[in-house]
């Protein structure tokens, strides 16, 4: 088992490194200079060469991605070109607001995902089955950007529930925080319900028809104890996919935060490509491969304590 952990958490240090190369060589592979970028046209030829040696521009690229990558690994970034300011505390300033979003709108989607599903699979061809999957193709179709326009409209315009935009901390009360964040995180879920309502539903209907739950209903367990060891052993796709789910949530959330004017990431992002500023760029998105690869890593070691038939291989 530990071996197998360690081959899995190698692994992903292996895809970190890969992804951290290609990202180093995309961001350098425009025409042109940073120094001509950041000193402007004008700019002399002896004042690019001491902008470019003074940051370590004109050595060779390998040797620029190991000095990188090796601040990185100690959680340095490095200084934007443009602005000077460190790259790390404005990805610090800035990820608390998208993580709250993303970790509110996972919860949502996981409660109401799972609820759903296994509800659903619990009375196949009922009515509710039926209800849950037009209502999983609504939220399959409706993207999450219209929907967060959608709310806006009348959950704070017309109603004047919640505020339209903008975030406040959870410094500045629960309440505001969870009002400031509700519409957002809601926008971003819906579709990733309907997902894992379709495929909890899928694996468990397909678990209650295995020849281990009639052995177990014939051993004279409960009703609730064969749907509770049905989807434990049903978990796995599920959990697999809410892994993938959460990673691309940090992607859909970069537009949910301009639908909502909400100074997360995004907006950092948004500000890095505008002004070709390659180290944020660079740093936003490694954090994000970095966030992928770590949920999938969780979702492999949650499923080998799930699955026996996973720590039996192992």
């Amino acid at each position: 088992m530990l071996r197998l952990v360690a081959g899995r958490i190698l692994s992903s240090i292996g895809t970190l490194l890969f992804v951290g190369l290609a990202l180093f060589a995309l961001t350098r592979s425009g025409p042109g200079s940073p120094a001509r970028i950041v000193l402007g046209a004008d700019a002399t030829t002896e004042q690019i060469a001491q902008f470019e040696q003074s940051h370590g521009l004109d050595r060779p690229f390998l040797s620029q991605y190991a000095a990188w990558l090796g601040d990185v690994m100690r959680g340095d970034f490095g200084k934007s070109f443009v602005t000077g300011r460190d790259v790390a505390a404005e990805i610090a300033n800035a990820l608390p607001v998208t993580l709250a979003i993303v970790l509110f709108a996972f919860l949502i989607a996981l409660i109401f995902g799972i609820g759903i599903g296994v509800l659903a699979a619990l009375k196949p061809g009922g009515v509710f089955d039926r209800v849950s999957r037009f209502a999983a193709v609504l939220g399959l179709s409706i993207p999450a950007f219209w929907l967060g326009i959608v709310l806006i409209r009348f959950l704070a315009v017309d109603l004047r529930w919640l505020p339209p935009g903008g975030y406040f901390p959870l410094s500045a009360g629960l309440s505001l925080h969870l009002q400031s964040i509700l519409m957002p995180s809601v926008s971003l879920a819906v579709y990733y319900i309907a997902v894992l309502a379709r495929m909890t539903q899928a694996s468990l209907q397909e678990t209650l028809r295995g020849d281990y739950v009639r052995t177990a209903r014939a051993m004279g367990l409960s009703s609730r104890q064969v749907v509770f060891y049905a989807l434990v052993n049903a978990l796995p796709p599920v959990v697999n996919l809410a892994a993938l789910s959460f990673g691309y949530m940090f992607g859909w959330a970069l537009i949910i935060e301009q639908v909502f004017n909400i100074p997360g990431l995004s907006r950092a992002l948004l500000n890095a490509i505008s002004q070709r500023d390659f180290l944020l760029l660079q740093g936003i998105v490694f954090l994000f491969t970095a966030i992928f690869v770590c949920a999938n890593l969780g979702a492999d070691l949650i499923n080998r304590v799930l699955d026996p038939r996973q720590r039996a291989t192992a």
